[in-house]
């Protein structure tokens, strides 16, 4: 199975969450830098960062890495975090907008609509059963196929190989958590704040960014509050 990969572009991922059920007080907005003067520009609250990277075999072999490193040393994973196994190709933007807003339902208080079903539905599942029950939620695969076309750039057919992928990173319970669901667990990458939550995630950007510095195909967005 395979979806339209969405674009990391605020307009078009703010039009897919609205029609999910997001309110209004919350969007995605542009985070141009990672230096203290561009993410002191990016609107507070921010609830998450989610990053568009290369993916190819440097990711590989330091997802393994990582992953096995984990499993020796074990790693402080609150039982409440919510994360979800990707098992649809290109599904990866929505699984990191879904990470997003369902880490941070405190302060989210969705509309009836697609997504609040979904997270109804899957809140009570472990990560792989959340993974299997998105490919058949209708309502959310309807709403990304018509979306990922609305893009400025053309989107490409499913089938068509798209070498880059998105994780979001969250707090929960004093430390920072990169999602993503082609990964086993969540990473915990230490101590943080929401006050934190931008600085301390730029920093495990740059780590990517060191890792592949001939790639700098790398964009970042987040969620936030609203600006009007």
């Amino acid at each position: 199975m395979a979806w339209l990969p969405l674009e990391s572009n605020p307009d078009v991922m703010n039009k897919f969450l609205t029609n999910l059920g997001l309110p209004n007080k919350w969007q995605v907005s542009d985070v141009y830098g990672l230096d203290s003067d561009a993410l002191a520009v990016v609107p507070r609250p921010a609830l998450a960062l989610i990053m568009l990277f290369p993916s190819n075999d440097k990711y590989e072999e330091y997802k393994k890495q990582q992953e096995d490193e984990i499993k020796e040393k074990g790693q402080k994973v609150p039982d409440d975090i919510y994360f979800l196994k990707q098992y649809v190709h290109n599904a990866c933007g929505t699984i990191a907008l879904i990470h997003s807003v369902a880490n941070n339902l405190d302060q989210i208080r969705l509309g009836d609509g697609h997504l609040k079903q979904f997270l109804d539905d899957s809140i009570p599942l472990n990560p792989e059963k959340r993974g299997e029950l998105l490919q058949n939620a209708l309502g959310i695969i309807n709403t990304h196929k018509e979306i990922a076309q609305e893009g400025q750039t053309e989107a490409p057919e499913p089938t068509d190989p798209v070498n880059f992928h998105f994780v979001a990173f969250v707090h929960k319970d004093g430390d920072l958590f990169e999602l993503d669901g082609r990964k086993e667990f969540p990473i915990n990458h230490g101590s943080t704040t929401p006050d934190n939550l931008l600085e301390d995630a730029a920093k495990v950007v740059r780590q990517y960014m060191e890792r592949d510095p001939d790639d700098l195909h790398f964009t970042l967005v987040a969620l936030t509050a609203a600006t009007v």
